[in-house]
């Protein structure tokens, strides 16, 4: 029977996702069996937890999904001996209006679950305070329970001393503390890790990660302090309809934000997904009946995306005939230009009027509740579809016909609507499932 855990924090930038492969990898290296999931809308912790474990994590969201379809894909640890989910944010973070099944927050998943969680406190600046910190968090919320705690950037022995006598006044376990050690550190984007896949010495860190955190915490503790757990039989599986029966999916440094739970549930009805690399001046396969541009950062490789003629004209005779649709950096290389944060203009595929600039910064993110106002492939007006935005573009243009009427997780409508020219639909939002 697999052993469930939770890995949060009170905040973001604490070490989750350091910890969270580093406890993968070391239980692996053990001869054990590891299963990684991702609590909310996240591209880049997935693709890390694979490479970890040799499995593929897929991320669960209560704000858009329901119990079911959050059954339906935390079953595939089943087969594992130890199976881990890594929060987002601090442990009760989410939106002030509950979703679907929640808000969003990581507890949402620990309570619905059943597993303890495993918090990570950095008590950087602190002593007892981290243990008034997390005896709060351990009793916030009756339905969630503390598996202890690991500490990490520890000042020195003394300074870890502090803390452990005041958690352990608190009752609360610790497993273990992590000096500071910077080699361990993950590179970092604005949009948050920089991608596996571009890290060709991922092994070498995570290898790096497990060795270190293997000296400094109980592995068996942390182990053991895990809950037994049996999966339940989901009554049914995501609400996905596929965009096509033969998708064109553009994959590569630019366009890799998707979501693999969307790709496997394509595959599962039916659908067949080609990639092609627009980096590699590619066009879609002309056999495919869809073309989908997922988002990613295009406005690091905007100069390559406009000279590469092969795949923009490609995309235009595609889109001629059947729908293109862009998520976010996908959206904005459909539209016309797309200024980078030099301030440079670059020519995009121009099948949309939208025009993006990233010469000031603005953070757009949060959950979107789109109504849509015309079809979408895969999609008919009037269907609901959830999703999430994470941008820091500006619109200096959006002329065409909007595609959805989008509200915020508050029930706010937002202006990022989408459009809808041609065969060509947009969104800056990333789908992440359909109301039922």
């Amino acid at each position: 029977m697999p052993a469930g855990l939770v890995i949060s924090a009170p905040a973001s930038g604490v070490g989750k996702t350091t910890l969270t492969l580093a406890l993968a990898r070391a239980w692996r290296n053990r001869g054990l069996n590891v299963q990684c999931f991702k609590s909310g809308p996240d591209y880049i912790d997935p693709a890390f937890h694979a490479a970890a474990t040799g499995r593929a994590s897929v991320n669960v969201d209560s704000w858009a999904m329901d119990r079911g379809g959050i059954a339906h894909l935390v079953g595939r640890g089943a087969d594992a001996d130890v199976v881990l989910a890594e929060g987002s944010m601090g442990l009760f973070d989410g939106v002030a209006a509950r979703g679907v099944s929640g808000t969003g927050a990581t507890a949402d998943i620990a309570e619905m679950l059943g597993w303890p969680v495993l918090l990570v406190i950095d008590p950087s600046g602190q002593a007892q305070t981290a243990a008034a910190i997390a005896a709060g968090l351990r009793d916030y919320r009756p339905g969630v329970r503390l598996a202890g705690v690991v500490l990490n950037r520890v000042a020195s022995p003394r300074h870890e001393d502090l803390v452990r006598r005041a958690l352990d006044d608190a009752g609360i376990a610790v497993f273990g503390a992590l000096p500071r050690h910077a080699e361990i550190s993950l590179p970092k984007r604005h949009l948050g890790l920089v991608q596996a896949e571009e890290q060709a010495e991922i092994g070498i860190l995570i290898d790096e990660a497990a060795r270190f955190v293997a000296e400094h915490v109980d592995l068996d503790a942390v182990l053991q302090s895990a809950a037994a757990w049996a999966p339940q039989p989901a009554a049914n599986g995501l609400n996905v309809t596929p965009p096509g029966q033969r998708i064109a999916l553009a994959r590569d440094a630019a366009f890799s934000f998707v979501y693999p739970h969307m790709l496997e549930a394509w595959r599962a009805a039916g659908a067949d997904i080609s990639t092609f690399s627009p980096l590699a001046d590619e066009a879609p396969d002309a056999s495919a009946d869809v073309c989908w541009l997922p988002g990613g950062y295009p406005e690091l490789h905007a100069g390559k995306i406009a000279a590469n003629a092969r795949f923009r004209s490609g995309l235009r005779a595609f889109a001629e005939t059947r729908p293109v649709h862009g998520e976010c950096g996908g959206y904005m290389v459909l539209g016309t230009a797309l200024t980078d944060a030099d301030g440079v203009r670059h020519e995009m595929a121009g099948l949309l009027g939208l025009e993006t600039s990233f010469a000031k910064r603005r953070m757009h993110l949060g959950y979107r509740l789109a109504e849509l106002a015309a079809p979408m492939p895969g999609h008919s007006p009037g269907a609901c579809l959830r999703g999430h935005e994470f941008h820091y573009s500006t619109i200096a243009a959006q002329p065409d016909t909007p595609l959805a009427v989008v509200h915020d997780a508050t029930g706010a409508v937002i202006a990022e609507t989408g459009s809808r020219r041609g065969n060509a639909t947009g969104t800056f939002f990333h789908l992440i499932a359909e109301d039922r």
